[in-house]
């Protein structure tokens, strides 16, 4: 003889629900599954009579996950001996659904009392379990504290996404900010012997196409556009006799000059994110020579970091064809000359074949 549910609630329990709280207990939606229709049905009215209206039930096995996939239950109320298919393995299935990305209490009902029973729903993820015949004054109450734990869970998962997009946001700002820090860095140093201040930005969009061509991931490539305009920035500690001189300069003067790539890597040493870091390899590396004859410290070849060797054509091709203060646009053509004839000696020949393929 099936295990049955007392026929109605007491009306202090009733009353007790509907104390207005936090939650709505109508938004709640249960799905019953239980075998029996007469169990079915006094859980139907004693919900309904403490305020959840959205009740669902089932009674074939065999369709309690689909009908799970199709509600989207806040809390299960389970029998574990049902036609069709066992309960024991609708509860992994359920389990296996839910796991790592919501909280679905399961509610175990049954009269089967033995211990293993009981130890085995729980071990397969059931959040509480009850046996027939039980006291509806009970089963309310731990209906309440599961869907309750639910709403708390949901609360918290839309607080966490709230705060990731809030974060996400604050970060996005702050690196837009700091990304505009830097361009201004770039163009206050550029502006000194460029009227235009477009060298940087146009260095940058070279150095970028450049690296696109050789395979550099997608965010590599945008980190060397943002990083590259600050290939100069040192010049901010060049004075403007030596900077800006019309004439050819003395051996000291072009020391002086030299210096500008120490300056460079000074300011923007020790930075936290990947674009000041790159930022920094560029400002020191970009006048080091394929064959060691560069500076500051006459590195050669691979030694020399990739994106530095990058640069060191880009800034090359953009400086000799526009005008300077101290001397005139050179024809492009002669400067890509220029570049092909430094493959191997001033260059690096892979970034050269690079450069033509990319003209």
């Amino acid at each position: 003889m099936p295990a049955t549910l007392l026929p109605q609630a007491p009306l202090a329990l009733r009353s007790a629900f509907d104390r207005p709280g936090r939650w709505h207990l109508e938004d709640a939606r249960i799905l019953v599954v239980d075998d029996e229709e007469a169990n079915l049905s006094v859980l139907r009215r004693v919900l309904a009579a403490a305020g959840f209206n959205q009740v669902f039930t089932e009674q074939d096995g065999r369709l309690v996950v689909q009908r799970f996939l199709e509600l989207a239950p806040d809390l299960v109320l389970l029998d574990l001996h049902l036609p069709g298919r066992d309960g024991f393995a609708i509860l992994e299935e359920i389990g296996n659904l839910s796991r790592g990305e919501q909280f679905v209490p399961v509610l175990v009902l049954t009269g089967d009392h033995a211990p293993e029973t009981r130890q085995r729903a729980l071990a397969l993820g059931a959040k509480d379990f009850l046996n027939k015949p039980f006291d509806l004054s009970e089963t309310l109450l731990r209906i309440r504290n599961l869907v309750e734990t639910r709403f708390l869970y949901r609360e918290l998962a839309g607080r966490n996404e709230r705060l990731e997009v809030a974060v996400q946001e604050r970060t996005r700002e702050l690196h837009d900010s700091q990304v505009e820090m830097l361009e201004r860095l770039a163009a206050a140093a550029e502006f000194r012997d460029d009227e235009t201040g477009d060298h940087t930005r146009r260095v940058g969009r070279l150095a970028a196409d450049l690296a696109e061509r050789l395979g550099q991931s997608p965010r590599e490539v945008e980190l060397l556009r943002r990083a590259a305009p600050l290939h100069d920035v040192g010049k901010i500690g060049i004075p403007d006799r030596i900077l800006l001189k019309p004439d050819r300069l003395t051996p000291e003067e072009f020391d002086i000059i030299k210096q500008h790539t120490i300056i460079g890597a000074r300011i923007l040493a020790r930075g936290r994110s990947p674009l000041l870091q790159l930022a920094e390899r560029i400002a020191l590396s970009h006048h080091e020579r394929w064959d060691g004859t560069g500076y500051p410290n006459g590195v050669a070849g691979s030694n020399i970091p990739l994106e530095a060797r990058i640069v060191a054509v880009a800034d090359f091709y953009d400086a000799l064809t526009n005008t300077r203060p101290y001397r005139p646009a050179l024809p492009k053509d002669r400067v890509r000359a220029m570049v092909r004839a430094g493959r191997g000696s001033h260059f690096d020949p892979v970034v050269v074949d690079a450069f033509e393929e990319i003209l």
